[in-house]
């Protein structure tokens, strides 16, 4: 029965980094436009990073404590991709470019987080069936 759940959360914890690296390439994407153009595509960021957010917190709950360590860190940083997405619309010039590179910068970091819960889970769950 851990084995299936073990599945389950592992299949969980993936895509919640697909849905972090997803997010991050949006970005990327955007951030290589310019003007209304990259505001145009930073319309949807907020509400991408708040879906990854949430997605975290339905699977953060079946974690050890590494790897719960690690997604609330990513939290923090998609709270701030978001932060930093919505200001984004309300800017021109360089401080759209400043808040555009500082989402960008916000979205990689929480991508890192992810992928390390990740490797904390599976670090776990090898030392758990080598005892």
């Amino acid at each position: 029965m851990d084995t299936i759940k073990d599945v389950k959360v592992k299949d969980a914890l993936d895509g919640v980094r697909a849905a972090a690296q997803e997010l991050h390439g949006a970005i990327s994407d955007a951030a290589a436009k310019r003007g209304d153009a990259v505001k145009a595509d930073f319309q949807a960021i907020p509400l991408k990073a708040k879906a990854v957010m949430d997605s975290i917190k339905g699977t953060i709950g079946a974690q050890n404590e590494a790897t719960k360590k690690q997604l609330a860190e990513a939290i923090t940083h998609l709270e701030a991709t978001q932060k930093h997405a919505a200001e984004s619309l309300k800017n021109k010039g360089q401080a759209l470019q400043t808040s555009v590179t500082q989402t960008l910068a916000d979205a990689r970091a929480a991508v890192e987080k992810v992928s390390e819960a990740v490797a904390a889970k599976r670090s776990a769950a090898f030392t758990q069936s080598h005892k």
